[in-house]
């Protein structure tokens, strides 16, 4: 059982008795909007088929997902993974805050978590993530957890049947290192 504590969050496994509020919030099309891969409209009943082939991938190694709860009432507001082989000591995460919780620094608290997680327990030595060109709320994360651009990925995935430009930023191992406390 993996548990990561931050000053107002705990990120801890994700079960499947999390599926009703993973659906809830997933099913909001302005969370949808903001990732590759939450369908819209979300499909009833899919967030337990959803945790359920997660956890799998997690237990063949693939992924390291958390859901992100609020200390002060152990509510989940949302989920954050980390994916990658140590062949190439490189990992991307990826995450998603629940609406009512966006603009309260839970995501780059979450981030700034999960990359101390990939450098110190996984051994990583890049971690990357990548948004919409126009999700600044995401790539703020990415900016206020350490992470450098590093460019734009042009056209480069579809979501809703148009071609969509991500933007990429990443922070290595010395530089989180060189940072430190700010981590």
């Amino acid at each position: 059982m993996k548990t990561i504590e931050t000053s107002r969050l705990i990120l801890r496994d994700l079960t499947l008795n999390d599926a009703l509020k993973v659906e809830e919030y997933a099913s909001d099309y302005d969370v949808a909007k903001t990732t590759l891969n939450i369908p819209h409209p979300y499909p009833d009943g899919g967030a337990r088929e959803f945790i359920a082939s997660i956890l799998e991938a997690e237990r063949n190694g693939k992924i390291a997902i958390f859901a992100i709860t609020r200390k002060e009432d152990n509510s989940l507001i949302g989920l954050i993974n980390i994916t990658g082989t140590n062949a190439n000591r490189r990992a991307e995460i990826g995450y998603w805050i629940g609406k009512p919780f966006w603009g309260k620094g839970y995501g780059t608290e979450a981030a700034k978590a999960v990359i101390k997680y990939g450098f110190e327990e996984l051994n990583h030595n890049r971690i990357y993530a990548l948004a919409f060109t126009d999700n600044p709320g995401s790539w703020r994360i990415m900016e206020k957890s350490g992470m450098k651009h590093e460019g734009i990925l042009r056209q480069h995935a579809m979501r809703d049947g148009r071609l969509v430009d991500l933007t990429y930023y990443a922070i290595l191992r010395e530089e989180y290192m060189g940072e430190g406390a700010a981590i």
